[in-house]
């Protein structure tokens, strides 16, 4: 089968197209690969930067969608069924191997693209907004980022949940635009954003980190949240803690995959939390560019320079 290797950290532009056998193991679900989701994490890989740093060469992909070709007696899976799961590695291949308890059957109403976009942007922004954030009906949220994959996912994680207003901050009108279609209620420019907002937020999403890190504290109301997610602007930033002091605002860390993977049954618990939305079409992941396997390089390049809107795609 046809595969991306990883076998130096010298960048994106150093992976390979390689020929490995078909994986092969009679306790995990074996996967006929449709499409790969494309994170920032596998980035920080093809340089050693992300704190999971397997033996190279490795295969990157941490979820997938597809057909089952085979899965373990017990696990409620059978040959056909149409998934998405979570295979933390190997899924940028024609097959891949992914653990029964992290495989979950699509609904009809889903296609598998969607699919491949769901569970690493979804469980991140469920676990942020729901779980570490304490959403409560009617609070406002503001999105950094709002036209990526973890934007648009927080987006509408927020309005299915309760939200009762939720503001999308972008570099570019073009990027509003696609925060718009994913369900904001207000578009600010990143640019002088805390102006825009006001102190009128109760919960800010935070992907991005770097320079608006601050602004982002002063746009909270009392008892306000941030939620720190990850660091795409490559900056990670600091607090002053006096800031949450004076205000009573909390900064919280938002590790989904160090939580969740660490607990069997909780990914499983927050896909039966989130199944009616995307059954309903509440949640429904914005699908930006899709690759072949060929351009896994031209796909991780376009995280770096941060020109994605929605989810980036690998079609095997």
């Amino acid at each position: 089968m046809r595969a991306i290797h990883i076998s130096t950290l010298e960048g994106p532009d150093a992976i390979e197209v390689v020929e490995l056998p078909e994986p092969h193991d009679e306790s995990m679900v074996r996967i006929r690969v449709h499409a790969a989701g494309v994170a920032f994490p596998e980035l920080l890989q093809t340089r050693g930067l992300y704190q999971v740093k397997p033996d190279l060469p490795f295969v990157p992909g941490a979820e997938v969608s597809g057909t089952v070709i085979s899965a373990p007696e017990g696990s409620g899976l059978r040959e056909g069924d149409r998934v998405a799961a979570l295979t933390l590695l190997g899924g940028f291949a024609q097959e891949v191997l992914a653990r029964p308890d992290l495989t979950f059957v699509l609904p009809d109403e889903v296609e598998l693209d969607a699919g491949a976009a769901f569970l690493f942007n979804y469980c991140t922004a469920y676990f942020a907004l729901v779980e570490r954030g304490r959403l409560a009906k009617g609070e406002s949220v503001l999105v950094h980022g709002a036209a990526g994959g973890i934007g648009t996912a927080a987006i509408q994680v927020a309005k299915a949940f309760g939200a009762g207003r939720v503001v999308a901050v972008v570099s570019t009108h073009e990027k509003g635009e696609v925060a718009t279609r994913a369900g904001a209620d207000e578009v600010v420019l990143a640019d002088g954003f805390r102006e825009a907002v006001g102190r009128t937020v109760d919960v800010v999403v935070d992907p991005v980190g770097g320079d608006r890190f601050t602004d982002s504290l002063r746009v909270l109301r009392e008892q306000g949240r941030l939620l720190v997610i990850g660091f795409t602007a490559g900056e990670i930033p600091t607090v002053k803690v006096n800031r949450l002091l004076l205000n009573n605002v909390d900064t919280v860390g938002v590790g989904w995959g160090a939580y969740a993977l660490a607990r069997p049954g909780h990914v499983a618990t927050e896909w039966e939390a989130m199944l009616p939305h995307l059954r309903s079409g509440a949640l429904a992941p914005l699908v930006g560019s899709t690759h072949p396997l060929d351009d896994a390089s031209v796909a991780l390049r376009s995280l770096e320079t941060r020109q994605v809107v929605g989810k980036v795609l690998l079609r095997p």
